[in-house]
């Protein structure tokens, strides 16, 4: 006999079940997802039939699951925290949903050309921006008008090398620069390959052949290593984009070199103790014609074969939305907007006077060219990676090497040697080279 239910216990038992959808998400544990996790309230609120549970990691440890999930199809995360080098990859090897359910006011046209054009393929959005980025100079401007020096708004490698060791008081903790030294590809090998460009090395020639062997690497690499020997803080190799952003809040850098999305971080009096004494530089050439910035977008993606398209995309819409911005602006002040991603912020008279580094960031973005990253020709795509799949693996391995040199374990020309090595079998197993 079938059991007949009444209008509110059926609504009820409906809710119930709507509320069953959980969005599992994987991030980064950087500080603007820390607080998109604190203001998820308000997506909730707004669609209480779907929960967000958080899984958050550093960051090379976030590529390395999430890879292994998608590539296996382990179905672990209905919503993955990826990157620029990512998308266009896994989207042509149908690893991911297009984005085509973000809503009617989503703006996909309001997106940043350049940031947007990283994750589209064949005219299709695969992932949307939480935040974009390239690289520039921080410094403490207090520092610099103690050594009688002026930031040039586009300093060359020689200014800033001069600089770091005029400025560094080692035995008052203050060192002269800080920059990336944990090895990984998206860590020490997106400052390295950067600043690799600028000095007019490759990862490869037009054939595929690597390039380690050659002298503009050396160059690189030995100017890197004799800097933060002589101008950096100690235990370097370990540090990557957080330990930098720790040591620069509390006096211990007079210069960084990292992702414009810092910039917020070490300007706010609540996080940074030098939040007032910072200006912002592009970053640094070396009168090549490149300088050693980057190109990046934080992205929020749904992987196929997810049973939770549908709410993963309202999610997304909702993170990467303009009112996300108008919320941040509203609890935290317009400064700390994830940056990066929309013209409207750009545009926006509230956001240029709460930020000063507006202008250099959008200026830095501008000026990566992903498609044109060195002096001389190369067969790939992207600024501080080389867009293949092989090159996760290839720059992690190499950024171990570079790493190892950083911390005195192996000599500039060991680790170049060994780069050229591993480099070159991984090309010649992948079919690259003979």
């Amino acid at each position: 006999m079938p059991i007949l239910l009444g209008t509110c216990a059926a609504a009820l038992l409906a809710g119930q079940a709507l509320a069953e959808t959980t969005l599992t998400i994987a991030t980064v544990n950087n500080g603007d997802m820390i607080r998109m996790q604190k203001l998820t309230d308000d997506f909730t609120a707004k669609h209480p039939d779907i929960k967000v549970e958080w899984v958050t990691m550093e960051e090379n440890v976030l590529r390395q699951k999430v890879t292994t999930d998608i590539a296996t199809k382990g179905g672990q995360y209905d919503i993955m925290t990826i990157g620029t080098y990512e998308v266009p990859i896994w989207a042509k090897q149908g690893w991911l949903v297009p984005l085509e359910s973000l809503g009617a006011d989503y703006d996909v046209d309001d997106l940043l050309p350049a940031i947007r054009g990283g994750l589209t393929v064949e005219d299709k959005l695969y992932a949307a921006p939480f935040y974009g980025e390239s690289s520039m100079v921080m410094y403490r401007t207090d520092l610099f008008e103690k050594a009688g020096l002026d930031m040039p708004d586009a300093p060359s490698w020689d200014f800033v090398a001069e600089a770091a060791r005029k400025i560094t008081d080692k035995d008052n903790e203050v060192y002269g620069i800080c920059l990336r030294g944990k090895a990984g590809w998206g860590e020490n090998m997106a400052f390295l390959t950067a600043t690799a460009n600028s000095f007019g090395a490759r990862w490869f020639d037009e054939n595929w052949q690597p390039q380690f062997d050659q002298p503009e690497w050396k160059q690189t690499l030995q100017f890197y290593v004799d800097l933060m020997e002589d101008a950096g803080p100690p235990g370097a190799s370990s540090n990557g984009f957080n330990e930098n952003l720790a040591l620069f809040q509390t006096g211990k850098c007079g210069m960084w070199i990292d992702a414009t999305v810092a910039a917020s971080f070490v300007t706010n009096p609540d996080e940074s103790q030098v939040a007032d004494k910072v200006g912002f530089a592009l970053a640094p050439d070396n009168g090549l014609g490149k300088r050693g910035n980057w190109l990046w977008a934080w992205s929020l993606a749904v992987p196929a074969g997810s049973e939770k398209t549908e709410a993963a995309q309202e999610f997304i819409s909702w993170a990467t939305g303009k009112d996300y911005a108008k919320l941040v602006a509203a609890k935290e002040g317009w400064a700390n907007v994830p940056p990066g991603t929309r013209t409207s912020l750009y545009e926006n008279p509230m956001y240029q006077e709460a930020a000063p580094f507006a202008e250099m960031t959008l200026e830095s973005i501008k000026a990566a060219d992903p498609k044109h990253p060195t002096v001389d020709p190369v067969p790939y795509v992207g600024v501080q990676f080389v867009a293949i799949p092989e090159f996760q693996g290839l720059g992690t391995a190499v950024g171990q090497q570079f790493s190892a040199a950083l911390a005195g374990q192996v000599s500039v020309d060991q680790a170049l040697k060994n780069a050229q090595t591993l480099t070159e079998r991984e090309m010649k197993r992948s079919g690259y080279i003979k």
